[in-house]
């Protein structure tokens, strides 16, 4: 375990980076003490949980800011700083989701807020699933569900419907196929300005592309891992979350190239009581384009838990 009193991004001090063993190997986190007191900051946590061309700092904009209780922002295995080298089989989702409760369990949090952008939407939800007496509420950002599933399954049926998405899986698996040469080849396209125009249908406008988010993307698209977890929704069964109870946000951008707005739809026909919302102006990284109306929607989120609490 390393701690940094600081951080090149200017968040909130102080923020510590924490390397937690899991099933799937190392895995990095970083953690922000919450401002309240006893069980209020610490027993329920804020999780962030990152997508499959991310890391944990897809989530920069959205914890700027002191908040009341303890915020856990992981690395999930196979990305960022965690442990790259795990077997494909391994990236099931069933089996990230175990890894991330090992995390929770290592810090010391019985309950979490579980927060998701893109195929974090899913693990979000499959813990509210899965661990329903530990997950207070869930939130899926843009969640890569019901139409990733299926272009991962028939590409060339859904071309027309997730194109970009489509092409992407072709460039991740060919990419893939080179092994380490794959993911030195993306590292050294992430400084060019060649990849803000690779990254663009992503984002609602370019004003939000800067360098930093450019070649952020660009560094933490791990070929390999974005392809078996593609593969890995494709064959995701959705139909367990009908055993969601906690309070659920989904939430998608107007312009959004992995969450189309069918997505949503399917999403309540399975869990009835989930809130649904579409951003305007916004692709498929709001946590990147407005993390301040994000928050405000978190906020409303765990007001509902805080009611379904003391109501019960």
């Amino acid at each position: 375990m390393d701690s940094a009193s600081g951080s090149p991004h200017g968040l909130p001090q102080p923020l510590v980076r924490r390397v937690v063993a899991t099933s799937l190997g190392p895995c990095a986190v970083r953690t922000q003490p919450g401002t309240g007191t006893g069980r209020e900051a610490t027993e329920t946590a804020d999780l962030y949980l990152h997508g499959a061309a991310g890391s944990w700092t897809t989530f920069i904009g959205m914890i700027d800011r002191p908040h009341r209780r303890d915020r856990v922002v992981i690395d999930l295995p196979g990305w960022g700083e965690s442990a790259l080298e795990i077997p494909m089989e391994d990236y099931s989702i069933e089996k990230m989701a175990q890894a991330v409760v090992e995390v929770m369990d290592a810090l010391g949090h019985s309950r979490w807020n579980a927060v998701g952008h893109s195929m974090g939407g899913v693990l979000a939800l499959h813990l509210a699933a899965r661990w329903p007496e530990r997950t207070v509420s869930a939130a899926a950002l843009s969640a890569t569900t019901f139409g990733v599933s299926r272009a991962a399954k028939k590409p060339l049926r859904n071309l027309t419907k997730i194109p970009w998405l489509v092409g992407m899986m072709v460039i991740m698996r060919s990419l893939a196929g080179l092994g380490v040469a794959g993911d030195k080849l993306m590292r050294a396209m992430a400084p060019l300005r060649l990849m803000r125009a690779v990254v663009a249908p992503v984002f609602a406008s370019d004003a939000v592309i800067s360098n930093a988010v450019s070649r952020g993307l660009g560094t933490d698209a791990r070929p390999a891992s974005f392809t078996a977890a593609v593969r890995e929704v494709g064959r995701y069964s959705f139909g367990q979350w009908e055993a969601i109870l906690c309070p659920v946000l989904a939430l998608r951008g107007d312009q959004d190239a992995f969450t189309p707005e069918n997505d949503l739809r399917e999403l309540k026909a399975i869990v009835s009581h989930a809130r649904l919302v579409t951003l305007t102006h916004c692709g498929h990284f709001a946590p990147v384009e407005h993390p301040a109306e994000v928050n405000a929607l978190l906020a409303s989120l765990w007001s509902e838990d805080v009611a379904a609490t003391s109501g019960r």
